[in-house]
């Protein structure tokens, strides 16, 4: 018998419940006690990621990361974390990069850690953020993080007149649209982070002058992803700089819980309709590849795409003869032209749209339900953080049957 067992086991007794025994006996006797009831903890201890100030005493062996986050769709970024930094490798920013991006998120108030570039330091929580692109937005909505944005682009296409006047009122800055970037403006503002896109053309990107400045940008490439679900999880990208690893795990497991469930319904379709995409525009026809995004949603749906055999995942530019001949006699019709108001507004712009089935049965439908007076459209905005409430309008679209309570959110038909 190990007599020191008991001995051990008194120690520890006393260590967890003996001031909270004194300060009871004390308060018996009329003495105050100064020493909290609670468990005793160590100092800068974390029952969730710090999101709002710096510490105060670094300890090089504490966690200031309890928190973390998992990667479980996205394959255009990682995280790993290392006791007060965690660092993000964004591997594919654009197609065909020959390039990584990786940033150095450090917990404010803890050291620097050596081998790295000014550039790629970060410190967490960050203050203030600065927006290119209105998914961007859709994430600090989501974490209710709107109070941090202080600009962003095409600040009067953003849907919704209440996130609309909330912007107004902390006086957010339109920074405008397109390539160009008013990066005196964003300086002047000075955030904490601006968070961008690439595309690998240094004419449209906006990243390297904003680096040039001194600016800390994070790259977004969530539109590089060829799943709805990977592309949602860009979402915790943007809570990473935030420390807001808590708050994105639950909103994206709840997403990922009614996609999957939306899903399984469409599995149970008796039949699968097909569907071409997109339209002929400037000589050219843009057709999502079979690896993309558009052609989980649709196989998720319940639907065959006709293009489902291409291996790519971004979009191929076609000829209107190669689309009309497989695509022709299509069940459904999806994602044409936004200037298509009606029926009647489509063979305006090729005769040839009349010989398509979905046009002369009326099976077309395009993610314009939600637009804004000023043009803004919120499938832009909100739907890439809403794969959820996307798949359930295609479901409805192709198997009404199967879900006959939801009302198209996204999606309309496109009027006789």
């Amino acid at each position: 018998m190990n007599l020191n067992h008991p001995k051990r086991m008194f120690k520890r007794f006393m260590r967890k419940f003996g001031l909270r025994l004194l300060c009871l006996w004390l308060a018996t006797m009329g003495t105050g006690c100064a020493i909290a009831l609670s468990s005793p903890s160590p100092s800068n201890s974390l029952a969730s990621n710090t999101s709002t100030n710096c510490i105060t005493k670094y300890e090089s062996d504490h966690d200031y990361f309890p928190v973390k986050t998992k990667i479980k769709h996205a394959i255009g970024f990682d995280v790993s974390y290392h006791r007060h930094y965690k660092i993000i490798t964004v591997k594919q920013p654009w197609k065909n990069a020959n390039q990584v991006f990786r940033y150095v998120l450090v917990q404010c108030g803890a050291p620097i850690p050596e081998g790295f570039s000014a550039d790629q330091i970060i410190q967490v929580p960050v203050p203030s953020i600065a927006i290119l692109s209105t998914t961007h937005l859709a994430h600090l909505e989501k974490l209710g993080l709107l109070d941090r944005l202080v600009a962003m682009s095409s600040l009067d296409l953003v849907y919704g007149q209440q996130t609309q006047t909330k912007l107004k009122s902390q006086g957010v800055q339109d920074l405008g649209r397109g390539s160009t970037v008013n990066v005196e403006k964003i300086l002047a503002l000075s955030p904490a982070l601006v968070t961008t896109f690439g595309t690998g053309i240094p004419e449209r990107d906006r990243h390297p002058k904003l680096l040039e400045a001194g600016l800390k940008v994070g790259l977004n490439a969530e539109y590089m992803e060829s799943s709805p679900l990977g592309q949602a999880e860009w979402l915790k990208f943007t809570a990473l700089f935030f420390n807001q690893e808590e708050r994105a795990n639950q909103v994206f497991d709840g997403m990922e819980a009614r996609y999957e469930k939306v899903a399984a319904i469409a599995k149970s379709a008796q039949n699968k309709p097909t569907v071409v995409t997109g339209f002929h525009r400037n000589g050219t026809w843009y057709v999502a590849g079979g690896k993309s995004y558009v052609a989980k949603y649709l196989t998720d749906a319940g639907a065959e795409y006709l293009w489902a055999d291409d291996p790519t995942s971004g979009s191929n530019p076609l000829s209107f003869e190669e689309v009309y001949r497989r695509g022709r006699s299509a069940d459904f019709w999806l994602n044409g032209s936004q200037d298509w108001k009606q029926k009647e507004d489509i063979p305006k712009s090729d005769i040839r749209y009349r010989d398509f089935q979905a046009w002369q049965t009326g099976q077309m439908y395009s993610a314009n339900a939600r637009i804004s007076p000023t043009g803004g459209n919120d499938y832009w905005q909100s739907g890439i953080t809403s794969p959820d409430v996307v798949l359930a309008d295609l479901v409805k679209i192709f198997h009404p049957e199967l879900m006959p309570d939801h009302q198209l959110f996204y999606y309309q038909t496109i009027a006789p």
